[in-house]
């Protein structure tokens, strides 16, 4: 990893009205921690500090700090990693920085992102998707070895295929903190759209038979009044009422 140098000067005052100043002329708060010096309260160019953020790097660059005093004179540099970034939440602008110094002799721990290569062939001839589980990845090595990122070739991931830690090419030097059945991505099958149902209402739905609805074309056959004798046929009540023969 490539060392970016950035000027500082020290920062005696402190205080929000002096923040905004200083951010008014393109300067940008800052401290340094760690290490054995005691924290120091520092101050950088935007330009400069923006410049130094963007390389392949990222916010895993090793800065070294090339700090004066308020008289101008050098004090000892300070090899760092950024450990802390302060953004405006409407212009992105940086507010302030927090500084990690390190030593270039002792292994440290650093989260360095993961970059998929490719395109899944259970994507692309399948269908599938592809599932990212994994972004990062937490390593211990020394500053001098962080990696820039860790590249994942995905061409031959098919449906049900997935990349684990363990599978990973990982620079010399390097140890990384995860278990080795970690899945990084994995390639998933297509989702199916469920046809809906035929619902109330809706075409194809059957509506339910009312027991005891008359269907058509049948009759519905009168019951009796209550408390209404049944009248018999007018032909049989004559022939009752005729005297029998030789009774008269």
């Amino acid at each position: 990893m490539d060392d970016v140098v950035l000027e500082a000067k020290v920062r005696t005052e402190t205080g929000k009205q002096f923040n905004k100043k200083s951010r008014r002329e393109g300067l940008v708060p800052a401290v340094v921690y760690g290490g054995k010096d005691p924290a120091l309260s520092i101050i950088t160019n935007d330009i400069l500090l923006n410049r130094a953020l963007h390389t392949d790097a990222g916010e895993n660059v090793l800065i070294t700090l090339k700090i004066k005093d308020e008289s101008g004179k050098a004090k000892k540099d300070r090899t760092v990693l950024i450990k802390q970034i302060q953004h405006h939440p409407l212009t992105s602008r940086i507010l302030h920085v927090d500084f990690n110094q390190v030593s270039l002799t002792e292994n440290i721990e650093v989260e360095v992102p993961i970059h998929v290569k490719g395109e899944a062939e259970g994507v692309k001839k399948e269908g599938g998707r592809l599932e990212h589980l994994l972004w990062e990845i937490k390593v211990e090595c020394l500053p001098t070895n962080i990696p820039e990122r860790i590249d994942v070739d995905i061409e031959g991931l098919k449906i049900g295929d997935s990349i684990q830690i363990k599978d990973l090419e990982i620079p010399a030097g390097v140890k990384v903190l995860h278990e080795p059945d970690v899945s990084v991505v994995t390639c998933l099958p297509p989702v199916v759209e469920k046809e809906p149902e035929p619902g109330e209402g809706e075409p194809g739905a059957e509506e339910p038979e009312v027991i005891g609805e008359k269907k058509e074309g049948e009759e519905e056959e009168a019951a009796p009044e209550e408390g209404k004798k049944e009248e018999k046929p007018e032909g049989k009540q004559q022939d009752k009422e005729k005297p029998e023969k030789g009774k008269e």
